[in-house]
């Protein structure tokens, strides 16, 4: 296994990696400076896009261009103009609350956390984005980080970041419903913030613990597989990419903004290669 530094620009808030098949290339945001990015590995090309607020999420849309979970809801992307328009807000609006970390799933629906601004209470949900619809799916959440979902589709996987906790929901493909939230994975003894996340395609769930320093890999039951050590305390996220689907990318955080003095590794983007897994193809949202 190996830990390279790539060749791409320090970063703020570097999160929510998506590796688009058919491009073959990747796809990432920066939260504070409000940017979703793109880095073609084959050529080294990269472009970026600015977007009017904080940014959450982004995941690329069916038809083109791609959607951007904003502070007050979902808005649409052209990646040819730049062009930011709504598409569906959060109703009604809550000054206090902001858009999280989102993925697809396999039925073409965004899921999405939302956090409490000041990550202090538990006013965050879990929501789905269907159809230009959202819907509440989870309440009692401070940070919602990290959806994904196994490899059978039954199985949603979703952390409290400021609870330390993985949860995981049986999730019905054909409706969209989460159901029976429980307790998968508490990672403290790892690191306080379960961070954005991916499953491959064995079935095990691959986490970055931020303030941890780590990448775990866990078992469909919960169990540590695996621990590897990143060159920075501020993993914030984790996605396979390449051909093979045979690499995983590792964005991290600058804790400038927090005030703290980085450290050499912190805001940078990692690849691990030689890990011995593949993961899976991320759908595009269908509306």
């Amino acid at each position: 296994m190996q830990i390279n530094r790539l060749d791409l620009p320090r970063r703020s808030v570097g999160e929510g990696p998506v590796w688009d098949v058919a491009e073959q290339a990747l796809y990432y945001i920066d939260i504070l400076e409000k940017k979703v990015l793109r880095w073609d590995p084959a050529s080294g090309a990269t472009s970026e896009w600015d977007v009017p607020d904080m940014i959450g999420s982004m995941a690329l849309r069916e038809g083109g261009g791609a959607i951007v979970a904003l502070v007050d809801g979902i808005h649409a992307l052209d990646l040819d103009t730049g062009a930011v328009s709504p598409l569906a807000l959060m109703e009604p609006a809550n000054p206090d609350i902001q858009l999280a970390d989102g993925k697809v799933d396999r039925a073409g629906r965004f899921i999405f956390g939302t956090s409490h601004r000041k990550a202090a209470e538990p006013l965050g949900g879990l929501f789905s984005l269907d159809g230009g619809t959202i819907t509440r799916l989870d309440s009692g959440l401070v940070l919602g980080n990290g959806p994904c979902w196994s490899p059978d589709n039954a199985t949603l996987y979703h952390a409290d970041s400021m609870a330390h906790v993985i949860y995981a929901y049986d999730y019905d493909l054909e409706t969209g419903a989460a159901t029976n939230r429980r307790e998968f994975f508490n990672t403290s003894e790892f690191g306080p913030i379960p961070d954005g996340a991916t499953v491959d395609a064995a079935g095990d769930l691959w986490v970055a613990i931020c303030e941890g320093g780590v990448v775990l890999r866990l078992t469909p039951q919960g169990e540590v597989r695996q621990v590897i050590e990143m060159p920075t305390r501020l993993p914030a996220s984790c996605m396979f990419f390449g051909e093979k689907l045979d690499r995983l990318f590792v964005p991290s955080i600058d804790p400038a903004f927090l005030g703290r003095e980085p450290e050499d590794g912190d805001g940078w983007n990692y690849v691990i290669d030689g890990l011995g897994v593949t993961g899976l193809p991320e759908p595009r949202y269908n509306g």
